[in-house]
């Protein structure tokens, strides 16, 4: 009998077992990653922030929890049905408030729900149903393989049926966290992420709405978080039927203020606390 090594792929334990010994070797590696997955369950949670998704959200649960990792859901002040559609959803923790305050507000929330749930890692999704959840795998692989890093989804900018906007946003965004940290990434607006939450400890949040995903990026690099970016699908529905919460104007605005209070942060900062931590180490 012919063994293909694509289907034990995932069971990464660093040996391939021989001939003679491949029936009991094998019990013990599927014995061994049903371990894992049962300690992965236990360790990574997914924090779904959301504001206004009537449409989407009860979709995107749904697909999440095909991964098997506890949920927890933040509604941002939602004023739709999203807050009654989650009323009767069991099975899923609720962060729940009523005025509005923003996505990296939600995600504080979130984060912080996930570590006092005794989590230590988080895999943030949008709630719009860009992201297909069955990545989520490929998060829990990198993390395997990165287990301290900050996996960052990234999307194909190829995509014909990627808005022009967001190639633009993505690439001005990838230049200035560049000069911010002397890091590349290919992909520094995607939500979804998979961050070690210990490891990004207590974070001095600046700013609370889109640019706070930025702003976790920067203060990651400088504290010497490894990131780790993979490759992930992304679904543009037509422009007819795209639900976005951002203003280009204000939010561009507040993206450009972010920028240029991390580029002086970098200097005085980031920079030396990454030299600071490279000599340590």
């Amino acid at each position: 009998m012919l063994f293909r090594r694509s289907r034990l792929r995932r069971m990464d334990v660093g040996c391939w077992p021989s001939i003679k010994t491949l029936r009991g070797s094998t019990l013990s590696c599927l014995w061994f990653s049903v371990i894992i997955r049962i300690d992965m369950k236990k360790q990574v949670c997914v924090v779904i922030p959301t504001y206004n998704n009537a449409g989407t959200i009860l979709q995107v649960i749904e697909d999440v929890r095909k991964s098997g990792l506890h949920i927890i859901v933040v509604n941002d002040g939602s004023t739709d049905q999203t807050s009654s559609l989650l009323a009767s959803l069991q099975g899923v923790v609720k962060v729940e408030y009523e005025r509005n305050q923003g996505k990296g507000y939600a995600l504080k929330c979130g984060m912080r729900k996930a570590l006092g749930m005794g989590f230590k890692y988080a895999i943030t999704i949008d709630a719009d149903g860009q992201h297909y959840a069955d990545d989520i795998p490929l998060f829990l692989e990198a993390h395997q393989k990165h287990p301290d890093a900050l996996i960052v989804g990234s999307r194909r900018f190829d995509d014909p049926n990627m808005p022009g906007g967001n190639t633009f946003a993505n690439r001005f965004s990838n230049f200035w966290f560049k000069l911010q940290t002397a890091c590349s990434l290919p992909d520094t607006q995607t939500g979804f992420r998979l961050y070690p939450l210990l490891k990004m400890g207590k974070m001095p949040w600046m700013t609370y709405r889109y640019e706070a995903e930025l702003e976790m990026l920067v203060y990651a690099a400088w504290h010497n978080i490894e990131l780790v970016p993979i490759p992930i699908k992304v679904y543009y529905p037509p422009m007819v039927a795209r639900i976005t919460h951002f203003r280009p104007v204000y939010d561009f605005a507040r993206i450009s203020i972010l920028n240029t209070v991390l580029c002086f942060l970098a200097v005085v900062y980031g920079y030396p606390n990454k030299l600071l931590k490279m000599m340590r180490s």
